[in-house]
């Protein structure tokens, strides 16, 4: 990432936390905030206080979020947009075909959100965007609005949100959508799953490494391959 930022020509860049405790990034009135995980509501205001603003974007999840993290940067700092496409638009692409083969099992597939970890809205837009699966609902453990915005813009109007645990309702809710994959807590992958729904466990969305372009096929890949390990058992 701070490589693709340099080739645009932001230079003075921090990331926070640094790989040590001590290395801690300046901040003031004159610092712009991006923030790669959904999480961050606290370290945001945190961060507000000290003077810094945050700019409003979509997570860096599968190429059309990470183009957009990247571009809400580059806007920021009056970037020509020329020179922005010039550096983006190859990663974008090569992001893009590398996702094909996943983007093949999971087209038109049906996907339930249960709350877990606040990565949900993002999660969706991307599988939603990128991957052509239908969203039958999205549950979050917590909402927070100026955070999300942009990438509930980007969920299909209409779409099922839900915000905090009512485990029953939405099991009841996920078993009447007849879906094909649950992404959900450890509690209830087992269950699921003997009940013939494939299940993507949540913390291992907030684990790996799955921000950026060079990681879009494996973000990618962790919802596709429970569909074809189910398809295989069959």
């Amino acid at each position: 990432m701070r490589r693709h930022f340099e080739a645009m020509g932001l230079k003075h860049l921090d990331f926070f936390p640094g790989r040590r405790g001590m290395d801690l990034a300046a901040v003031g009135p004159q610092t712009n905030v991006l923030l790669a995980q959904p999480f961050l509501g606290e370290t945001l205001r945190l961060l507000q206080a000290r003077g810094a603003k945050h700019l409003p974007a979509r997570f860096p999840l599968g190429a059309e979020g990470s183009l957009a993290w990247f571009e809400a940067a580059a806007n920021a700092f009056d970037i020509p947009k020329s020179h922005q496409q010039k550096v983006l638009l190859p990663l974008a692409e090569r992001a893009r075909v590398s996702m094909q083969k996943h983007r093949q099992t999971l087209q038109g597939k049906k996907v339930f959100f249960f709350p877990d970890s606040q990565l949900e809205p993002a999660l969706a837009r991307f599988l939603y965007q990128e991957m052509a699966m239908q969203l039958t609902e999205v549950g979050t453990p917590y909402l927070h609005g100026p955070i999300m915005q942009a990438e509930l813009d980007a969920l299909p109007a209409g779409i099922c949100l839900s915000e905090g645990q009512d485990v029953d309702r939405q099991l009841d809710r996920c078993m009447d959508a007849s879906v094909d994959l649950a992404v959900c807590g450890l509690g209830l992958a087992n269950p699921l799953e003997a009940r013939g729904i494939s299940t993507k466990w949540s913390i291992e969305l907030v684990f790996t490494p799955i921000q950026g372009f060079e990681q879009a096929s494996d973000l990618a890949g962790l919802f596709s391959r429970p569909l074809q390990r189910r398809e295989l058992l069959s």
